[in-house]
């Protein structure tokens, strides 16, 4: 597959839903329940990251018990973790930011990568590897909005998933920018609601999440 195929196959991921739900799975029996109730509310695209010792096997019962779901993997930090998980199926993997190695490594996977850019010259560097669509990491932090607006002048043609700090209320804000095809974000699964095993109250929240504009 070329950069431009994987491009593509990205923009079609990340068009699906106007947020990505960021999860951190704790606790492998609430994988497959925690994603049911995020699809059924309207947001297909999940990365599920790989900061626990479950996520692997929760990725692996996500890929093969929840219909309609679209599974990436997130804090993929080198080219060990990103070819485990192209291994086991998933439809992209997301990276806070980049190395060499790393987009080296993304070179030889079908599965297409989200690296993550967040100064002009970070940005400039993926896009002279081909990536158009990178993660903005961490949002808020980094500047908001503000910084991603005085990025769309120089740089139109890079499109980001801003993710780190985003709450509702500040979504739609982000949502209008030219430059943001999706956001990424975690208010959605807050760890009381699935501490408790409450998945209408999480449907409920990706609901709400799947109407913002």
């Amino acid at each position: 597959m070329t950069m431009d195929e994987k491009q593509n196959r990205t923009e079609h991921i990340l068009r699906a839903a106007p947020v990505v739900p960021v999860m951190v799975i704790e606790e492998l029996e609430k994988a497959v329940p925690l994603a049911r109730a995020l699809v059924k509310g309207g947001l297909p695209v999940l990365e599920i990251t790989l900061r626990t010792p479950t996520a692997v096997e929760a990725i692996r019962a996500i890929l093969a018990e929840v219909e309609g779901a679209i599974v990436g993997a997130g804090t993929v930090l080198n080219p060990t973790q990103l070819n485990q998980v192209a291994k086991l199926g998933c439809a992209f993997a997301v990276s806070p930011g980049s190395t060499g190695q790393l987009l080296g490594a993304a070179e030889d996977v079908e599965m297409p990568l989200l690296p993550g850019g967040v100064t002009a010259s970070e940005v400039m560097a993926l896009l002279e590897w081909g990536y158009r669509f990178q993660k903005f990491f961490p949002a808020e932090p980094a500047g908001g909005t503000a910084a991603l607006s005085s990025l769309a002048s120089p740089i139109p043609q890079v499109k980001f998933c801003p993710t780190g700090g985003i709450t509702p209320a500040l979504a739609p804000s982000y949502l209008k920018l030219p430059n943001v095809i999706t956001l990424g974000g975690s208010w959605m699964v807050p760890k009381a609601l699935v501490a408790a095993g409450d998945w209408p109250g999480i449907e409920k929240l990706a609901r709400e999440a799947a109407a913002l504009k």
